[in-house]
This record gives structure tokens, C-alpha cells and sequence, in this order.
């Protein structure tokens, strides 16, 4: 049987095969993970070496050596009788550095490689978001920007209410995502390392080891942390870090998530409006059977993520709640899961929106012909003020219009005829107003309020300064340990 034969027999992720990208599949790899735990190995070394630790630069420089060598069907067979996977990669990594055996892991638990490879994953998984962020906020704001004086009908509970802009909507998405990115920012720039605590987070074994000199045991920790690119120290911790941690992350994709979900549903709307729609290709097939159709797929595929991220958020947090004293194991499980599931998905999320944002096409013409519409209706408390300016009496042209405004709506809906209101009012000699004078009145741009002006100032004063931090995402570098 042949790999492709074999590969169509097993269950194959679409979270990797098909939504997100390389560089985050990277990060959650084996091969950035078990690597990851051997430059931490090399680290501690090193730190204990310059301590005072008997470790000699040969047995550093042969750890560095084998760091990227990693013969999984050792480690394997190892595992499958130690049934311990930390203890089968320390000897499978001592079986191709044999200097270096004794000292690998040296007064470690497995904590020390398992909980800090996955803040680093964390951390460097929320760069990537940052960077993907950062491209989309980019181009809603151009996209704000260009179309920040569009009037367009506004919508509350979906029913037609004043009128906003186009590049106004388009702040509403932008504000969620910069939120979104502040949060972030923070998480990334803030999450702590555990460092080397030992067993039950006392550094006991690390005691013993510099024969009870408690500033060396110290000076470990924040020297490992220094390698490994950290400047945040866990204070006090149990075997692991809090998996309150884990809970934060997961709730951050998840208003990631919320965000891009909302986005995507106001897509879906205004495409079945036909006002905006997203990418749709010359060659792409909207459905099987209706060959005119133009469904919203990536729209909708990005509230589909969007609800698969969304739903994992409750697995940390009662993973959080279920910790034991100092360590329970029914975390492990949980945690392979949900947590690189909730980074890939929002990777593939984040690509997906940045693609829809980029191709949004807009229709002007549908959009004014809905303003027009519905304006009328809106238009009639100018209507009554100028209509008393010519002398009319204010409560008795505001049944007028009332009613007018009843039986138009009565006819757009029972007999699909247009909206009459304008020839209903100028028809009515109470009014002293000509259809000439009406049309004075429908200066679109008087029915926006402030919505320009507040899109200029809101990216000005709160999206650019946000787009500049962002610019040193665009440049990250895969993790790299200083040793």
C-alpha cells in the first residue's frame, strides 16, 4: 500500500490540510515542539553550567549539535516502555549525545520542558495573529477611508433606521478588530515563563543542587527565561503554570473570533442586499444547481470557524477549574486539543477575513437606490419644518404625512409599487410645497450626521497608532533560543 493509498485510510485535519497556514502548523509541529525541549535542556545547561554546575562546554556543544536530530521511532520505542513521553525524548536525545547524558534534564520535571514549550507555542503563535491582524485592520481602514462619505441605509433590528456610511460600517468591524489587537498585544507581550520550579513549584531539587544557595536558584530562573526570550517570571507556581493562562488565550481567540463573526454575518446580510459582496472568482461555481447563484462561501466559512472557536474557549476554563493542589494530569489531554486547535482556527480565520477585505466589492447604485427608497420616510420631519415655515399648521400636516406615509408603505409592500410619499405631499395644496422644493430637501449628505468626520478621526487618533506597532509584526522570525 503507498503513502497516498495509506493517507486516504486515516482521519486527516482540515484545520491542517486545509484552512491554516504552514507557519502556524509549524509552531504546534513536532518538530518545533521537541526541539523546543531540547534547546530548554541546552539552556538549562548552560544556566547551571555557569553557576557553578560540573557541566563541561563539550557536553554543551554536543547538545547543540543533535538539537534539531530527533529520531521519533526512538523515542517512540522509548515511550512505549516508559510510558512517560518526556522520559523517552531525554533518552532518546542522550542516545545521540552520550557525553551529554548525565546532565540532560538535570534536577527538571517534566513541567520544565512541557508547560514553558507551550507558552513559548503561545507566544509565538499570538505574533503570528498580531501580524495577520494587522494586515486586516489595514485594509478596513483603506477600505473605510475610501468609502467614509457613501451614505447607505443603516439598519437597526435589521429594518431600514438613518442613514450612516459605508466607511462608517466599515469602522464598526475595525473597532472590534483593534480591541481584539490591544488584548492581544498585551497577552504576547506579557506571558509569563515558568522557569525551573521543580515538583511542586518549591525548586527543592534545584536547592540540592547548588547545595542550598537560594540566589542561584534564583538567578536560574531568570537566566533560563533571559535565553529563551522572556522577560515575565511566573512568582509562584504548582508543578505547572496556572492553566489560568491557557483560559486567558483561549478567550482572546475567542473575542478574536466574536469579531470576525460578527464581520462576516454583516457580509452575508449586505451580499443578499446586493450592496457589497465578497471575492467571488470568474471561474467559481456558486452552487451545483442553480448556476446564477453567488453564495457568500468564505463569509460563510468564516462564521463556521468563527463558531468552532467560539465553542473551545470552555474547555481551558474548566480545565482551569478542575486543578487539583499542585498538579493533576487530566489536564494533558485537554490541553493537546484545544489549545493548538484554537490558534490553527484562528489563523485560517484570520487568513480568510484579510482575503474577503481585500476583494470586497462595492455597488453604489443598488446602495443609493435603497436610500432612496426609504428616505422619504425619513426625510419627513425636515418636510413638516419646511412646510410650516410656508405657513402650515405643524399638528395637522403631521397627521397628513402620518397617513401618506401609511399608505405608501401600504402600497411598496401590498403592491410592490415604488415609493409615492414626495408625489403624495406635493400633491396636497396644505402643504405649499412643489416636488422642486421637496427635492431641496434630499441632500443625502445632510442625513449622515457626523459619520465622515468620525471615521477620519477615528482612525487617525486610534487605528494608525495601533497600525504603526503592528508594522514590527509583519518581520517575525520562527522562534529562535539564544544558545
Amino acid at each position: 500500500m503507498g503513502n497516498t493509498e495509506k493517507a486516504s485510510h486515516v482521519y486527516s485535519n482540515p484545520l491542517l490540510e486545509r484552512y491554516a497556514s504552514s507557519e502556524m502548523s509549524y509552531v504546534f509541529s513536532p518538530d518545533f515542539k521537541f526541539s523546543t525541549w531540547r534547546k530548554l535542556w541546552i539552556a538549562l545547561a548552560e544556566c547551571e553550567m555557569a553557576l557553578g554546575v560540573p557541566i563541561t562546554p563539550e557536553q554543551i556543544a554536543e547538545m547543540k549539535e543533535h538539537v534539531s536530530e530527533i529520531d521519533y521511532e526512538t523515542a517512540r520505542a522509548f515511550e512505549a516502555k516508559t510510558r512517560h513521553d518526556v522520559m523517552a525524548h531525554i533518552l532518546a536525545f542522550g542516545e545521540v549525545c552520550p557525553r551529554s547524558k548525565p546532565i540532560i534534564h538535570l534536577g527538571a520535571t517534566s513541567a520544565f520542558v512541557g508547560d514553558n514549550t507551550d507558552l513559548i507555542q503561545m507566544k509565538e503563535a499570538g505574533l503570528i495573529l498580531l501580524k495577520r491582524l494587522t494586515a486586516i485592520m489595514t485594509a478596513l481602514r483603506n477600505f473605510a477611508l475610501l468609502h467614509k462619505d457613501r451614505a447607505t441605509l443603516g439598519f437597526t433590528h435589521f429594518q431600514p433606521a438613518q442613514l450612516t456610511t459605508v466607511g462608517k460600517r466599515a469602522c464598526l468591524w475595525l473597532q472590534d478588530l483593534s480591541m481584539d489587537f490591544s488584548a492581544l498585544d498585551s497577552f504576547v507581550a506579557t506571558v509569563p515563563f515558568l522557569g525551573a520550579k521543580g515538583t511542586t513549584g518549591t525548586q527543592a531539587s534545584f536547592m540540592s543542587l547548588f547545595e542550598g544557595n537560594s540566589e542561584k536558584v534564583k538567578q536560574l530562573d531568570v537566566m533560563i527565561a533571559g535565553k529563551m526570550g522572556f522577560t515575565n517570571l511566573i512568582p509562584v507556581s504548582g508543578q505547572t503554570y496556572s492553566r489560568k493562562i491557557d483560559a486567558q488565550a483561549a478567550w482572546l481567540l475567542s473575542a478574536v473570533a466574536q469579531s470576525l463573526h460578527k464581520f462576516a454575518n454583516d457580509i452575508r446580510l449586505l451580499q443578499h442586499l446586493r450592496e457589497i459582496e465578497e471575492p467571488f472568482e470568474s471561474t467559481q461555481v456558486g452552487s451545483s444547481a442553480m448556476a446564477y447563484k453567488r453564495n457568500p462561501m468564505r463569509s460563510e466559512r468564516l462564521t463556521s470557524l468563527a463558531r468552532y472557536i467560539m465553542s473551545l474557549s470552555s474547555s481551558p476554563a474548566m480545565t482551569a477549574a478542575e486543578q487539583w493542589f499542585e498538579r493533576t494530569l487530566d489536564d494533558s489531554a485537554n490541553k493537546r486539543l484545544s489549545i493548538p486547535s484554537a490558534f490553527l482556527a484562528a489563523d485560517a480565520s484570520l487568513i480568510l477575513a484579510l482575503n474577503i477585505c481585500e476583494g470586497l466589492v462595492v455597488y453604489p447604485s443598488m446602495i443609493s437606490k435603497h436610500v432612496r427608497e426609504e428616505l422619504p420616510f425619513m426625510a419627513t420631519e425636515n418636510i413638516l419644518m419646511e412646510a410650516v415655515k410656508k405657513g402650515g399648521d405643524r399638528q395637522h400636516l403631521h397627521e397628513r404625512i402620518r397617513l401618506y406615509s401609511m399608505e405608501a408603505l401600504r402600497g411598496i409592500k401590498m403592491d410592490g409599487k415604488e415609493n409615492d410619499l414626495l408625489q403624495r405631499i406635493a400633491s396636497d395644496p396644505a402643504f405649499r410645497l412643489t416636488r422642486a422644493d421637496l427635492d431641496t430637501l434630499f441632500n443625502v449628505s445632510d442625513f449622515v450626521g457626523r459619520a465622515p468626520e468620525q471615521v477620519t478621526e477615528f482612525i487617525e487618533l486610534h487605528i494608525d497608532p495601533l497600525l504603526e506597532k503592528g508594522k514590527m509584526f509583519g518581520s517575525i522570525k520562527k522562534f529562535d533560543v539564544k544558545v
